[in-house]
């Protein structure tokens, strides 16, 4: 078959020249051959497809990088990582939403977000994270301590490092002076700093790659707030119920939201791990940030879908609204992912909301990783 020259061939894909030439040097488009003399590039037309899919991909804000993994997939398999793609980029857009609604809330005064209590709470607290009955290694990590609650969950080669890296970037907000007003910002300033951890460790990989979620939660008074981004999630108890306060960043979770799968569906469908969100260094991440108030008597779950994939809500729901101390709860809330076969490893922090005379009086916890 005739070969085209790069300007034919730059009409027919809808592509100028110049971008035929970055995506020869990115690998992502090689011509089929090169003039040894002029270093004229020229194209086989059956790259046509390949081409036009890269137009259509950098339509979409797709990176170049992520470009070039689509295009280098079976067709099954790039549909899925466009889908995935595309629910990050709507999670993204949710999110940005939400902090703006609350800048315009909190910028006009209105709701409950610049409102003080009078009463100054603390926690009880636990951490724990170990390794599943069917892992060589735990990538997962939990921390607990006065004033920050995170767990984290690693992917990827080197996603142990990863996860352990997006915690401690996040714990000199333990010791950091942050009044109730400014906690948003103090918290995004540090999971910014948790994804330039997770890009130096990427760099240092051989694979180039490591991805790790994270949920946290930051106190100052009776006010806390939440960065989530992944799969990992955070659960309230109050008055005797079970909440889930984060939603999950997959691309399962995608099409439960779309109508196209049900929970019971979701549950169980080969790609229920996939995310669609996650700190992997790139500085592209878009986590979820909200600010919620707490009451004495809250109880708090952050944990690794290593448990929330095993244990059901229900089971969740009854040993949380027991009796026992945050690391009698913990402990069974592992036995019980254990009884579950644990297929992955387990993070798990429980924390109780208590007037501070109340926590002077008892047990303040420790952390784990």
């Amino acid at each position: 078959m005739r070969l085209l020259t790069i300007g034919a061939f730059a009409r027919a894909a809808g592509l100028s020249p110049k971008a035929l030439r970055l995506y020869d040097e990115l690998g992502l488009l090689r011509p089929a051959a090169v003039d040894g003399e002029s270093g004229y590039r020229f194209y086989d037309p059956a790259q046509l497809e390949r081409a036009r899919l890269i137009v259509w991909l950098r339509r979409l804000d797709m990176p170049l990088a992520r470009i070039r993994r689509v295009c280098d997939l079976p067709a099954a398999d790039a549909a899925g990582e466009i889908a995935a793609y595309w629910q990050q980029v709507l999670a993204e857009t949710a999110a940005r939403g939400e902090l703006a609604t609350f800048l315009v809330d909190y910028l006009s005064g209105r709701g409950s977000t610049v409102q003080e209590t009078a009463t100054a709470l603390g926690v009880r607290y636990a951490a724990r994270s170990e390794s599943g009955l069917v892992r060589t290694s735990n990538q997962d990590t939990a921390y607990a301590g006065p004033r920050l609650l995170a767990v984290a969950d690693g992917a990827t080669p080197g996603g142990d490092l990863a996860s352990a890296a997006a915690v401690d970037a996040l714990k000199p907000l333990e010791t950091l002076a942050v009044p109730a007003e400014d906690l948003l910002g103090a918290l995004a300033d540090a999971v910014a700093e948790a994804d330039r951890a997770v890009g130096e460790i990427a760099a240092a990989t051989p694979s180039g790659d490591a991805v790790t979620t994270l949920t946290a939660l930051l106190w100052s008074g009776s006010r806390l707030a939440l960065v989530h981004i992944g799969d990992t999630r955070a659960y309230l108890v109050r008055d005797g119920e079970l909440f889930q306060i984060t939603h999950d960043h997959t691309y399962v979770q995608g099409l439960v939201d779309e109508g196209r799968l049900t929970a019971e569906e979701a549950a169980s469908h080969p790609q229920r791990a996939l995310l669609a969100q996650a700190l992997t260094g790139t500085g592209g991440a878009r986590p979820q940030l909200s600010l919620h108030e707490a009451a004495a008597g809250d109880r708090y779950l952050l944990c690794s879908d290593g448990l929330s994939a095993v244990v059901p809500a229900g089971t969740l729901r009854e040993v949380l609204t027991g009796p026992g101390t945050p690391q009698e709860l913990l402990d069974e809330l592992v036995a019980r992912a254990y009884a579950a076969g644990a297929p992955d490893n387990i993070a798990c922090v429980v924390a109780d909301v208590v007037g501070l005379e109340a926590r002077a009086a008892g047990r303040t916890g420790g952390s784990g990783r």
